[in-house]
């Protein structure tokens, strides 16, 4: 068995260094959960933030003729029976 003060310290420190990186990395992997699970929780009307928008938001406000002809022919006004 090594009885030589430096091989005890320098083992000694190795041992310290190894329980602190597995402290570390059990912190982290318990603070990352708990951001995933944060994120990936059901949001509220209200909490989540929807990301885009339209660059011509007004484009949206009065349908074009194109559009209500479309609209007319799927709800069946054109056919004549």
């Amino acid at each position: 068995m090594a009885t030589d003060p430096k091989t005890v310290i320098a083992g000694l420190i190795f041992l310290g260094m190894l329980i602190g990186g597995i402290w570390f990395v059990a912190m982290r992997m318990q603070a990352n959960r708990a951001a995933a699970l944060e994120a990936a929780a059901p949001k509220v009307a209200g909490q989540d933030e929807l990301e885009g928008k339209a660059l011509n938001p007004e484009q949206f406000d009065e349908p074009d003729d194109d559009i209500l002809d479309q609209l007319g022919e799927m709800l069946g006004e054109n056919d004549e029976d």
